[in-house]
């Protein structure tokens, strides 16, 4: 983990959480979707996996440097498994390991002092936490970097990814300049780029879900 590079997770992650009410401008269950599509857009820019029709299959089992993420390859299905061979689906994938993944790098954080931990309950009796910023507070400077991206046009693959992870999780008008919609040019990078058009599809299947409409399969 590094202030100056963080991985695409850690950076969705830093503009997601309000840094004095520690909790997230967006839905926390469509952040944990993009969490998990984050994890995948930066194995995916590493070249450890690729997609095709849909479906992610590991190229490079090998785990990363960066420990979090190689903890989220291995929530992977290795590429010598034969129940997977044509890959786990994106969305499938999604929704099952989003709060994992969530979890896994709120507790980096929490660690590594970017953010604190409170604890609270709900009524009384359920906890749950909300994670203001720490004595290393990231949030300015994660923040000046995507407005540095957005205003170049988001020129390279890492920025397109993290502009339509932003976009497809209901953060874009609370992290844009001027706020606002997103453009269409930022919906169509929603379709462009793989791993958000399969948060977009896990966002959309838990939408008709809690609706009564079903879910489908990914």
């Amino acid at each position: 983990m590094s202030e100056e590079a963080p991985t695409l997770p850690e950076e969705l992650l830093l503009l997601a959480l309000d840094p004095q009410r520690g909790r997230p401008f967006c839905r926390n269950r469509y952040l944990e979707f993009g969490m998990a599509g984050a994890a995948l857009a930066e194995l995916d820019l590493q070249g450890r996996i690729s997609e095709s029709r849909g479906k992610v299959t590991v190229d490079q089992p090998l785990p990363p440097h960066d420990l979090v993420l190689a903890q989220v390859l291995e929530l992977l299905p290795a590429p010598d498994k034969k129940k997977f061979a044509g890959g786990v689906g994106a969305p499938h994938w999604i929704r099952r390991n989003g709060r994992t993944v969530e979890g896994l790098y709120l507790d980096q954080f929490v660690d590594a002092d970017v953010l604190t931990r409170e604890t609270r309950r709900f009524a009384g009796l359920l906890p749950y936490h909300r994670h203001p910023a720490g004595a290393r507070n990231w949030s300015a400077q994660a923040r000046d970097r995507f407005s540095a991206a957005e205003a170049a046009g988001f020129p390279d693959p890492r920025g397109r990814a993290l502009a339509a992870l932003v976009t497809t999780v209901g953060l874009y008008r609370f992290v844009a300049r001027g706020g606002g919609k997103p453009r269409a040019a930022m919906r169509q990078l929603v379709r462009e780029e793989w791993t958000a058009h399969a948060v977009h599809r896990t966002i959309q299947r838990d939408r008709a879900a809690r609706s009564g409409g079903g879910g489908g399969g990914g």
